[in-house]
């Protein structure tokens, strides 16, 4: 368990476990990212703790000492919550609070409150209504008490406070309306989607902050809002792009990320229907990230969940200045970098059917490759679907 003292914005404690599929390297990656994105909601990580078990504890997550452990540690420290790193049952959520008599938040109701405030258009507040009302109507029980308590703050966003006073009858109906609302607008981005069907549409893909909307502003010349936190993009932003007198669509999408709660990919399976029908992907890597791997399989999972995996695809492994930066030491010799960055893009590429691009988005680094590869597919794809029509390309 490590420690730090910050005196600002809410205050949180994490917690993990290391289990037979869990290994504590595993944990410690996956308590970065669940303190990354506690920064992202507004809270400041004032702890962690963690728990060799076989599997979690059915009633509490962790055994009973580890929980006395961490409600001593929250009381002199004056935190404000508890995160768990896994999604936790009602039963748990109910027990767990009994004891600690705090806010009590797993990664998935975490990942749902930051898309409650990032949310800005009427579907993506849709998305993430139904996803929350969702993810709390087997948690209502209860949570009068849980709620009473609690003013406010992170986990508390959007659906969190609006269903504290309901049932499980009202909520049911709430999301009956919420499916038929996210239909009627699925209706009307359809007709839009129609109406751009003459182009050949090329999305940005991958995990969540490795550059997909700086890649999409460079590419459009454009201005898409991108920032250092996870999730700054939630609405799908579609720019017309033209390489070489060759026009196509260039969307941005919402980043992916490890243990995605079940009812925000449903939610978003409406959002996502621009990588579905996508004629070429682009597959963004942030290859100065230790997990980077695990990054690629999680996105690849998921564009299997949804229909996509099957797309011509583009790896494009953005941030090689930061990559150079984490592992290279400044005395190494050039040649030396030289034969470790070749063997790293050759490992790759074939990997990836020779389709993999290593560039730097900030340092402007190898954009002109990246251009051409994506200018060949996009013709490509012209000739497939107008083989008589040469206007494209």
């Amino acid at each position: 368990m490590t420690e730090t003292t910050v005196n600002k914005n809410e205050t949180c404690i994490l917690v993990g476990l290391v289990t037979q599929y869990q290994t504590t390297t595993q944990l410690d990656e996956y308590l970065d990212e669940l303190e990354f994105l506690a920064g992202t909601a507004g809270a400041v990580t004032i702890g962690r703790f963690y728990q060799k078990l076989t599997t979690p504890d059915k009633r509490t997550y962790v055994g009973k000492g580890k929980l006395e452990e961490i409600r001593l540690f929250a009381e002199k420290h004056e935190a404000d919550m508890l995160i768990f790193d896994d999604e936790i049952s009602p039963a748990q959520l109910r027990n767990i609070e009994e004891v600690l008599k705090m806010k009590i938040l797993d990664r998935s109701m975490l990942i749902l409150d930051i898309f409650a405030s990032r949310a800005q258009t009427l579907q993506a507040k849709t998305q993430v209504e139904l996803a929350q009302t969702q993810y709390l109507l087997p948690r209502l029980r209860g949570m009068w008490t849980h709620l009473d308590r609690i003013k406010g703050g992170i986990g508390m966003r959007g659906t969190g406070e609006k269903e504290i006073e309901t049932d499980r009858r009202v909520a049911q109906q709430r999301i009956s309306i919420l499916k038929q609302k996210l239909r009627d607008i699925d209706v009307q981005s359809q007709t839009q989607r129609k109406n751009r069907g003459e182009f050949i549409r090329v999305a940005l893909v991958g995990y969540t902050n490795v550059g997909k909307s700086t890649l999409m502003n460079t590419l459009s010349k454009s201005e898409v809002f991108a920032e250092n936190k996870l999730f700054a993009t939630l609405d799908t932003t579609v720019r017309k792009v033209v390489f070489d007198r060759t026009p196509f669509l260039l969307s941005d999408t919402v980043g992916f990320i490890r243990k995605l709660p079940h009812h925000l990919v449903e939610s978003f399976k409406s959002t996502l229907d621009e990588v579905r029908e996508a004629d070429v992907l682009l597959h963004v890597v942030d290859i100065a990230h230790p997990a980077f791997e695990d990054h690629i399989a999680t996105v690849n999972a998921t564009l299997e969940d949804i229909g996509a995996r099957d797309k011509p695809v583009i790896m494009v492994f953005n941030k090689m200045d930061l990559y150079e930066q984490r592992m290279f030491d400044p005395y190494l010799k050039e040649e030396v970098k030289k034969d470790i960055l070749n063997e790293l893009q050759q490992t790759w590429m074939q990997r990836s059917n020779e389709n993999a691009v290593f560039i730097s988005v900030t340092q402007r680094t190898n954009l002109e490759e990246l251009r051409d590869r994506i200018l060949l597919m996009v013709v490509e794809a012209y000739k497939v679907r107008y083989p008589y029509k040469t206007d494209f390309y």
